[in-house]
């Protein structure tokens, strides 16, 4: 139920260490404007749904089903919302879960831990947040990273995210790092608008260069969080790092998690930092490691030396139509959905059957 894409002995030693292991999960909520451009996501159906998108989320994970919620899940063009399947796994596992607010236009409606940090302007721009945000951020990340990683030393931190658009930035990112991403992201789309992306992330580019001087330096990873990232990526990237010296991290996500590995490397290099890449994989859903319209398996292998893993999960069989979906292409992750069925899998030992029933008794409470 677990299958190891990329660095397969890394993979599988990271397995066997954490098999049977406790472990915890972290979301991180946050916001980039760049979702709200028409057809670059759907997560949600709309530019207006996409706004609260990652407000619902959080409600549903943290309380999951409820008569009135005062964010509804948003609509989808097909499908239902990734966090169905990490609000079973935890729910039934009784897996902790701390969401922090990197970023968000509006306070979400559950208790989280503010970052304190800003939603990010569109990317195209070439000036995404401020450096001092930033740094702000990264910062943050590295202390909670510690804090985390203090309450569980034998097990392992999940990370996940909420960032709609959020692979758009990821290709950014991967992009301004020099790996040549182009063409191989996903999307929550069935087949992935690679053209409408790369067009944003090269304005962004050009916008950014043409800043190319001793104050915006192109070397410095946190620059570049700046001009073309998100706030969530470089809150990610300090947790995992400082988690990573204590315990074991997956980083829950597909195209996105990949750029904070990315990132990771490059904020390692640039200020000497002491973190354990052994200790950290990037685990996914078969739907996003499968991809046929994206390569995210490519794009691990260049980002190298990093695991990928994915949850042999299917919904093929599942009696509701917005899960097949799924087998359609559509959604493929989110809200750290990949990691908590592998956690399911990893520490629990479920099966196809045993995590499908568990998604499919939340789906007949809502």
């Amino acid at each position: 139920m677990i299958h190891v894409y990329t660095q397969i002995e890394q993979g599988h030693r990271w397995l066997q260490r954490y098999r049977g292991r406790p472990s915890v999960f972290a979301c991180l909520l946050g916001f980039t404007a760049t979702g709200l451009i028409p057809g670059i996501s759907a997560a949600g159906a709309t530019p207006e749904d996409r706004q609260y998108t990652a407000i619902a989320d959080a409600e549903f994970l943290y309380k999951g089903p409820q008569p009135q919620p005062q964010y509804p899940l948003p609509p989808l063009q097909a499908g239902a919302s990734p966090v169905l399947i990490s609000r079973a796994v935890v729910e039934a596992l009784g897996i902790p879960v701390y969401l922090f607010n990197a970023g968000l236009p509006q306070p979400p409606t559950v208790p989280v831990i503010d970052l304190e940090g800003a939603p990010a302007q569109c990317l195209s721009g070439g000036n995404a947040l401020p450096l001092a945000t930033v740094k702000h951020l990264w910062e943050q990340g590295l202390i909670w990273g510690q804090k985390l990683a203090a309450s569980i030393p034998d097990g392992y931190l999940i990370l996940g995210e909420c960032v709609v658009g959020g692979t758009t930035t990821a290709l950014a990112i991967l992009t301004g790092l020099g790996v040549p991403a182009a063409g191989k992201v996903n999307s929550s789309h069935p087949s992935c608008n690679h053209a409408q992306k790369w067009a944003v992330v090269e304005a962004g580019l050009k916008a950014f260069r043409s800043r190319g001087d001793e104050e915006h330096p192109f070397q410095d990873p946190l620059h570049l969080v700046a001009a073309i990232g998100d706030p969530m990526q470089i809150a990610v990237a300090g947790m995992a790092i400082a988690a990573s010296r204590t315990c074991g991290v997956m980083l829950a996500g597909g195209t996105q998690m990949l750029a904070v590995y990315a990132l990771m490397q490059a904020l390692g290099r640039q200020y000497s930092l002491s973190w354990e890449p052994d200790q950290v994989v990037v685990g996914t859903t078969r739907w996003v490691a499968e991809d046929p319209t994206g390569d995210t398996v490519g794009l691990a292998e260049t980002i190298s030396p990093v695991p990928l893993l994915g949850t042999g999960l299917s919904f093929a069989p599942s009696r509701y139509p917005q899960l097949r979906a799924y087998e359609q292409g559509y959604v493929k992750e989110g809200m750290g959905a990949g990691g908590c069925a592998i956690a399911a899998h990893l520490t629990q030992g479920w099966h196809q059957e045993q995590l499908l029933q568990a998604i499919e008794m939340l789906i007949e409470r809502c």
